[in-house]
């Protein structure tokens, strides 16, 4: 088992499906694992955590069935191999409460889902711009 470098978990399959073409239009070399379900997706975690193997950045729809984003990420802090690795609220929500709870739960950033394919591809750029190529990661 290797972790990606971008762990994402979304509901939404077409969304998901959009995404994957425009994470490789940015840069095809990077890794991208999708999560329907936020429990499933904790035990995917739970098994990088054991393994001593991280993503890269770990990207959580808001509004999930069973786990929300916000459960998933309270998890995510919970396990000190993981409590440091970014992770993005990625959300249709522009919702303030759902913002300022995002960060009070340890959130690295909070972003609303671009409309359009074009602006996907412009916000997955400056997501790759940062996280990637400024950021300096534990990994």
């Amino acid at each position: 088992m290797t972790s990606p470098d971008i762990f994402y978990v979304e509901d939404d399959q077409d969304f998901a499906f959009i995404l994957e073409h425009a994470v490789k239009e940015v840069d095809e070399t990077l890794t991208l694992s999708v999560m329907e379900d936020g429990r499933d997706a904790i035990a995917r975690l739970e098994d990088y955590a054991r393994e001593k193997m991280r993503p890269r950045l770990i990207l959580l729809d808001l509004n999930l069935p069973g786990l929300s984003g916000l459960d998933i990420l309270k998890r995510i802090k919970e396990i000190p191999f993981l409590r440091h690795t970014p992770v993005i609220l990625f959300s249709t929500s522009d919702d303030p409460a759902d913002v300022r709870a995002s960060y009070e739960f340890g959130a690295n950033a909070y972003l609303t889902k671009p409309s359009g394919y074009n602006n996907l591809i412009d916000c997955l750029k400056s997501l790759h711009d940062f996280w990637f190529t400024k950021n300096k990661s534990i990994n």
